[in-house]
């Protein structure tokens, strides 16, 4: 994730949209959410099978000759096009473009989210879609789904600036905003007046972050100076 020194291209949707993604997981986690990587752990399973299927009949062609393996060529064609139509089947219908699957800690409640993403074609515009299960069911209890421009947390520079973002997710999400109340308490504060983070705004929150990280190395290159300066007297004397 693109942190608020990094820039990316705000003209770049694919740029804007994975900054936002990689944000996800590191805002809930943080909070205590137990991440789940099952729908990860499945594809890369499909998708390495498949990868180790198409070697392994690279390399008996290669030392046996076709002539002898040709029928175990054409099993292994038949398998990996099975493997990989099923990678597809996972992708498009099980995924269904989710970046996070995680449990809420006990104290907010303990349901399970599944976070999924997607922007259109030339359109900033971040749609969120968040399914939220009951403790210790399988059944959708709360669909939440929220579009937002992507101009909300990023600066004109093409910073990102987590605090708009995270309070966007708190004030829609409720197992969130139970678990991050202040960033809730923000969100429901702007709903009820003007926006609180104008495009100025968000310059100064992002260089405000710069400037944080910029004195702490100007502190630690005066300190390593003043030490340097003190060893030069010790070595004169």
């Amino acid at each position: 994730m693109a942190s608020s020194q990094d820039k990316i291209t705000v003209y770049n949707l694919a740029d804007l949209k994975n900054t936002s993604d990689d944000a996800i997981p590191n805002y809930l986690n943080s909070l205590g959410f137990t991440q789940s990587h099952r729908l990860t752990d499945v594809r890369l399973a499909l998708g390495y099978t498949a990868f180790a299927l198409a070697a392994a009949c690279f390399a008996w062609d290669y030392k046996f000759g076709f002539d002898s393996t040709k029928h175990l060529t054409a099993a292994a064609v038949a398998l990996y096009t099975l493997l990989n139509g099923l990678l597809t089947l996972w992708v498009c219908y099980v995924e269904r473009g989710t970046v996070y699957v995680g449990t809420a800690p006990s104290a907010a409640g303990g349901e399970t989210v599944r976070i999924s993403t997607a922007t259109k074609k030339n359109v900033p515009t971040y749609h969120v879609t968040v399914e939220v299960t009951g403790k210790g069911g399988k059944e959708v209890v709360e669909t939440v789904k929220v579009s937002r421009s992507f101009t909300e947390w990023f600066d004109g520079a093409g910073r990102f600036v987590a605090a708009p973002f995270q309070a966007m997710l708190a004030g829609s999400v409720g197992v969130i905003g139970r678990a991050d109340p202040k960033r809730a308490a923000k969100a429901r504060e702007e709903a009820d007046g003007p926006a609180a983070y104008t495009p100025e705004m968000l310059n100064v929150l992002a260089q405000a972050n710069v400037s944080v990280v910029g004195s702490a190395a100007e502190e630690a290159t005066g300190s390593e100076a003043a030490e340097a300066k003190k060893a030069g007297k010790r070595r004169k004397a």
